[in-house]
């Protein structure tokens, strides 16, 4: 037995697995357990055989990424290790995900709980784009949250680095809620502003508590894109008639943001549309969202401890002073994707000054 082999054998030995958690197409998850201290992780099993020549090259990569990345706010690989005709990948285990937060219709969200999520995320997708890796996958169920309410950014298996500029790149990618709409009109060059997008769709989802943008077909989500943020022209998206793709779908006029997100302050409102911008050469990036003034007017963000989590029981927190933002807190809970109104007003003549975001 050479070197590889025995090192790959203490690392089966070091966990067990104890129950199935989730399945996928070419992966199944496990949660397990570390032996020698008892801690729990989550174990992907990674179906290679289902591959015609060995393992997928997505495999590859994602554990490539996830063995470079090291930051708060992306998952955690512990391990790496094959076992028969597959590999397993041993990660931090999270038990939570935003969506399982934002069905949970006991938890009332605050506008200082989504400014919390908004910043983890934002810092986690910033570092990753820092490192010249596109997510391409983002959505509430990738954003997995600790028992100390830390957001993670997870999953990543269809992540792709992105150092050559003129490389061509799969449209195919990124769930349909959450796909800008360069890429259903075929784009194949593309940057970090297709992340970002998926970003802006899940800060509308924070708020409304049910997706922004939902479509049943790719013809129908870019209708109801059009619908809701009014039809691209050559002014606010240069060359998009020129794609591969591109279909004309009629002319939407633009709606007022405000009239949907009626409890959203103005630094909330603008910084969404910034990430639904659709030209991808404006829109913001995840560094330059961190510094928005929506970070750095009140109220002050969360602290990941005292965030809702699942099961909690329904109950109105008080809003201090300092939590107050724009025109009302966006208060969500029972019956919110029916109705949703504001409860607690401020003038916006705060005298406070919001201390600034911490940014690493």
């Amino acid at each position: 037995m050479d070197v590889a082999e025995r090192e790959n054998l203490e690392a089966i030995r070091r966990y067990t697995k104890e129950s199935k958690i989730g399945e996928g197409t070419f992966a199944v998850v496990y949660k397990g357990r570390q032996l020698s201290t008892g801690r729990p992780v989550a174990i992907k099993k990674i179906k290679v055989g289902q591959f015609r020549d060995g393992l997928d090259m997505t495999a590859i990569r994602e554990v490539k990424f996830l063995q470079e990345l090291k930051h708060p706010n992306v998952i955690e690989l512990l391990d790496v290790y094959s076992n028969k005709s597959n590999l397993n990948l041993v990660l931090e285990f999270l038990d939570s995900d935003l969506e399982m937060i934002i069905k949970d219709r006991n938890n009332v969200f605050k506008p200082a709980d989504i400014k919390s999520w908004m910043a983890m995320t934002c810092r986690g997708l910033e570092f990753c784009h820092r490192n010249w890796i596109l997510h391409r996958d983002l959505k509430p169920n990738n954003l997995l949250l600790a028992a100390n309410g830390e957001l993670k950014i997870a999953d990543f298996g269809l992540a792709r680095d992105f150092t050559d500029p003129g490389s061509k790149m799969t449209c195919q990618v990124i769930t349909r809620w959450y796909r800008p709409p360069e890429l259903f009109y075929g784009c194949r060059a593309y940057g970090t502003s297709v992340d970002m997008w998926s970003v802006g769709c899940i800060f509308a989802e924070l708020m409304l508590r049910v997706p922004y943008m939902a479509g049943e077909s790719d013809l129908e989500q870019l209708k109801i894109i059009f619908r809701a943020l009014g039809s691209p022209t050559e002014d606010t998206w240069p060359g998009h008639t020129k794609l591969p793709d591109y279909v004309d779908l009629g002319k939407f006029p633009k709606p007022n943001m405000q009239d949907l997100f009626t409890a959203a302050s103005q630094p909330a409102l603008d910084l969404m549309q910034k990430l639904l911008l659709y030209n991808p050469l404006q829109r913001i990036s995840a560094k330059d969202a961190l510094h928005h003034k929506y970070f750095t007017s009140l109220p002050h963000p969360t602290h990941p401890s005292k965030l809702p989590r699942t099961g909690q029981p329904m109950k109105a927190r008080p809003l201090p002073i300092d939590e107050l933002e724009g025109k009302g807190a966006t208060v969500t809970g029972q019956g919110a994707a029916k109705k949703r109104k504001s409860t607690v007003t401020d003038d916006g003549r705060s005298r406070k000054v919001a201390r600034k975001l911490e940014f690493k």
